[in-house]
């Protein structure tokens, strides 16, 4: 049942479902009257709004656990929350951009999407999830927690939503992570780095990072994330190499010797082990620096200034690249794939939107193979006319590392001056940052309502037998 706001002092009109959901009459009587009509100024709506979302989440903590409520208890833990995201929502149209300026001492402080989440929660108590509201979700599986980290998304999709808030995010979300510097001697002295779930190297004139997830055919998780990341810094701040390689590491599994990528681990998944913040992370973080390069902190990413640390990006596709893995590929320069490999997007099995497939995929393969890969799962073999159009060369399996080896000599032979520029020239029409920025805004938005939805742990449980999985 829709709710509806009459006056200030009447506050929200509340459904049959909360009487009786054993909730005392009275808590839901001051939480109701306490609902605002914003006013516009930042620190009175802030105020007026902080204390309905904090005495929301006061009523809440009053229900049942979220597996052993009843229907109605059920309908009332909606509600509540339907009625604080809408006055989210409406806070953040008016107040974004000030928000951020207080987050960020007006642009002057990056601050990543994590980090920028948490002090929010700080500053405008309510409208992000605290540590402690997270910790508390943490352990439970993902079809027992109630989504707070929706709020998250929210905040993210207003900030992205704004040109200025929106690019000085994705700025600060280019920059090299802490400590690179420290890693990139390393590097140097030594010739690889070993990060854990993923490896930087040199071969040759080449970087090759590798990801390193051998139990679970290289799946992706948010443990992955940083080490993957900080290995992407150090590829592209290397001087010693004139382009990078992508490559998934040798696994352990009886089948494969080596294979690209098997997407997200949909165990870890259904367990609640991925928090939303995977989503963000992934798609702003390294595979956004794969594509746009690395910022520096004293120049805007803007492609027309050419103000990215950037080189081209091979990947090289042992057997399959699933999900993530398959998205990966879309900010390649070029794509060697084994003649035995394929690509899937299987979003829908899963519920969730595909990073920025839908965005980038149908510059590959058009409009209705991009919608079959993505709403229908259609798989895309490597070696077929629609691989053929995201993979630039084949090689028999046998042969990848040969083939490999034999493209990076080719493309670093005679130098690659001209290769940033051209790769620049064809970003800034095909997806200059403000489509990204406002992609990725929308996304936000939508993957956190699809993680927490009860049709993903349904998917998980029909199409991949979750519930008989362990890690």
């Amino acid at each position: 049942m829709a709710h509806r706001r009459t006056n200030a002092r009447e506050g929200l009109i509340v459904p049959a479902t909360l009487a009786r959901s054993g909730l005392p009459p009275a808590a839901v009587k001051a939480w109701a009257g306490a609902c605002p009509r914003l006013t516009g100024h930042f620190s009175r709506d802030s105020a007026a709004c902080s204390k309905f979302w904090t005495a929301g989440a006061r009523l809440r903590a009053r229900l049942p656990p979220r597996p052993a409520r009843g229907p109605d208890q059920s309908a009332a833990a909606v509600f509540i929350d339907r009625c604080a995201r809408d006055l989210r929502e409406a806070y953040l149209a008016r107040h974004v951009a000030r928000l951020y300026g207080k987050l960020t001492a007006n642009r002057t402080k990056f601050v990543r999407a994590g980090d920028l989440v948490m002090a929010a929660a700080r500053l405008v108590p309510g409208l992000t999830p605290t540590a402690k509201e997270l910790a508390a979700e943490a352990p439970l599986m993902l079809a027992d927690k109630d989504g707070v980290e929706i709020d998250q998304g929210l905040l993210l999709a207003h900030v992205l939503a704004e040109p200025s808030c929106g690019r000085h995010l994705c700025h600060a979300m280019l920059l090299p992570l802490p400590d690179w510097q420290d890693r990139l001697r390393r590097l140097h002295k030594d010739g690889a780095l070993d990060l854990g779930a993923a490896a930087v190297m040199r071969d040759g004139r080449a970087s090759v990072v590798e990801m390193r997830r051998p139990r679970f055919l290289n799946a992706m998780d948010y443990e992955w994330l940083a080490p993957l990341e900080a290995a992407v810094d150090l590829a592209i701040l290397d001087t010693d190499t004139e382009i990078c390689v992508l490559r998934g590491g040798a696994v352990d599994n009886p089948k494969y010797r080596r294979v690209f990528s098997s997407g997200i681990n949909l165990t870890l998944l259904y367990q609640g082990k991925i928090p939303f913040q995977f989503y963000i992370d992934h798609l702003l973080g390294f595979e956004h620096k794969m594509f746009r390069g690395l910022a520096r902190p004293d120049v805007e990413p803007d492609d027309t200034a050419g103000a990215t640390a950037e080189k081209a990006w091979i990947a090289a596709v042992d057997r399959f690249a699933i999900g993530g893995g398959c998205q990966h590929l879309l900010v390649m320069d070029y794509v060697l794939a084994g003649s035995d490999a394929y690509m899937t997007l299987p979003a829908r099995k899963e519920g969730i939107i595909p990073g920025a497939a839908n965005m980038r995929l149908p510059r590959f393969v058009g409009n209705a193979v991009a919608r079959q890969a993505i709403m229908m799962g259609r798989r895309l073999d490597c070696d077929s006319p629609e691989g053929r159009m995201i993979c630039d060369e084949i090689a028999p399996p046998e042969r990848m590392d040969a083939a490999l080896s034999a493209l990076i000599d080719g493309m670093t032979s005679s130098g690659v001056v001209s290769a940033v520029s051209n790769r620049r020239a064809m970003r800034i029409a095909q997806e200059p940052l403000d489509t990204f920025r406002r992609y990725v805004a929308l996304y936000a938005r939508e993957q956190a309502y699809c993680h927490f939805s009860p049709a993903l742990v349904a998917n998980l449980e029909r199409h991949w037998n979750a519930m008989q999985r362990k890690v």
